[in-house]
């Protein structure tokens, strides 16, 4: 809204409970005399005028835009004063698509409301003047002068306290810029997106746990990219449209295991991307989701990577440090080493969950992805298959687990379940909600690379290994280490896998 109101010149005010919008440049609509002015305190001045130093406001603003053609290329506007006293520049980066005539006369405007609305005025008025709004303009009569004042915000108490800028209604009567016609003589020509089709856990509690998600990158962007789906190789139908661009990259470097549930400081995560910027945050917005990006380790297996710091080392390649690994429980996704080249996609805004219904996972479909304005057919759209395997259902992995050698030659094996419900970081809660129908286990005793024994249907989070049973399984009860494999059970049968050795 502020890009808008920044492009076209208009206020957004709140006024009998709704939102309203209008345009600057009004005429006014009252006239305002010292004597109906109202002391806001007997300290206080009835009027206060300030205004703001030639060397605090900008000798030229520019302006970074999108161009509203095909290709969306970057064009920069730019408006400057002549005889003034600084030289401050101003630059302002607007996520929009114009016309540069548009942009170029918003430009204008924007710099001479700048000079204009350096002189402030804030003054009381009685609550009879209760039919102004802020974005009014008024007329202010001082020093024998009728000066335009725009109204900025009205605060209501005993009085209505007013804080105004100048205006001038000829700001808003300029002559748009030239057209400066399309970037290039020839039409933009679209080929195949970069693509990624992504099996992953439940991203935001917003959408459903089955659902996976998709990225797309091409350069020109399309704008929009649609995203098409059918059982068979024709009658494809839109699912769904992916509105920017998603940040894709490979591994620069093979990327090694590392320590889950706190910081990685021993490895390092180069990147080499074909798009994006990356940015250094604190551990807490590393904590919140920022900068947290998917790694594809095997074919169709992501593990989901955090970082704290990041920095540039050459043209496109990042070194990023501070890492948390397997979010999400992500863990049995950690390669030893994951190869130089996998798939790098950042979990950003370009990230988007593919809608389909609960029944629609388990099963191949044929998907294209490409340009909105295009048809699904069309030669230049990616055609991939891909299965979703409803990621976000599985049961994260269990921890904490525990042997205790009871009497007799009895093992006591006990784990901790995880939850994959986002109400499970509340750290006021005594027990993290259960995210599965109900709650059960399996366990799998191993000798060597043997499964001995495996056994299902456990409700609670621990297991007996009878001395009966290791004589079964051994041949003689165990006094060394025992292996095992702890899964908890969902919808979709085992979640991702404990491996220990007890």
């Amino acid at each position: 809204m502020e890009t808008l109101a920044r492009l076209f010149g208009f206020d957004a005010f709140e006024a009998e409970g709704k939102i309203r919008f209008r345009m600057r440049g009004q005429r006014p609509v009252a006239t305002i005399t010292l004597d109906t002015l109202v002391a806001a305190s007997r300290e206080a001045e009835d009027l206060e005028l300030t205004r703001a130093q030639e060397t605090e406001l900008p000798l030229a603003l520019k302006w970074r835009l999108m161009a509203r053609d095909e290709e969306f290329a970057g064009i920069t506007v730019e408006a400057r004063r002549i005889t003034v006293d600084t030289a401050r520049i101003s630059a302002e980066q607007l996520p929009i698509a114009s016309t540069s005539g548009a942009a170029e006369r918003g430009v204008r405007r924007a710099l001479f409301e700048a000079w204009v609305g350096r002189e402030k005025a804030s003054f009381t008025l009685p609550p009879s003047r209760l039919a102004l709004d802020p974005a009014d303009v008024i007329l202010l009569d001082h020093d024998n002068r009728l000066i335009e004042f725009s109204l900025t915000s009205i605060t209501d108490g005993a009085g209505r306290r007013v804080e105004a800028r100048r205006s001038d209604r000829a700001l808003y009567d300029l002559a748009p810029g030239s057209d400066r016609g399309a970037t290039s003589g020839a039409k933009a020509v679209y080929g195949p997106p970069l693509v990624a089709l992504m099996n992953l856990p439940q991203l935001s509690e917003d959408f459903p746990d089955w659902q996976p998600y998709a990225a797309a990158h091409a350069a020109p962007w399309y704008g929009t990219a649609a995203v098409w789906r059918s059982a068979s190789t024709d009658g494809f139908a839109v699912l769904t449209t992916i509105s920017r661009p998603g940040w894709f990259g490979t591994l620069a470097f093979p990327f090694y295991a590392g320590p889950t549930n706190r910081f990685d400081r021993g490895n390092e995560l180069w990147v080499d991307m074909i798009a994006g910027q990356f940015a250094s945050v604190g551990d807490a917005a590393v904590f919140s989701g920022t900068n947290w990006l998917a790694i594809e380790t095997a074919p169709d297996l992501w593990e989901i990577v955090g970082f704290a710091t990041a920095s540039l080392q050459s043209p496109g390649r990042w070194r990023l440090t501070r890492l948390l690994r397997g979010l999400l429980g992500t863990e049995d996704a950690i390669a030893n080493p994951a190869t130089a080249g996998a798939r790098v996609v950042m979990l950003d805004g370009g990230v988007k969950p593919l809608p389909i219904g609960s029944a629609d996972y388990g099963a191949a479909w044929n998907w294209r992805i490409g340009a909105s304005s295009k048809p699904a057919g069309d030669p230049a759209n990616l055609a991939v298959t891909f299965a979703p395997s409803a990621r976000g259902l599985r049961p994260w992995r269990p921890c904490h687990a525990k042997r205790i050698n009871l009497p007799g030659g009895d093992i006591a094996l006990s784990w901790t379940r995880r939850t994959r419900a986002f109400t499970g970081d509340n750290w006021a809660l005594t027990e993290v909600p259960l995210s599965e129908a109900a709650e059960g286990y399996e366990i799998d005793i191993l000798n060597g690379a043997a499964v001995v024994r495996t056994v299902s249907g456990l409700a609670t989070p621990v297991f007996t290994y009878t001395a009966a049973m290791q004589a079964a399984d051994f041949g003689a009860p165990v006094s060394g280490p025992l292996s095992v494999r702890v899964a908890q059970t969902g919808a979709l049968g085992r979640g991702a896998i404990l491996d220990i050795t007890l």
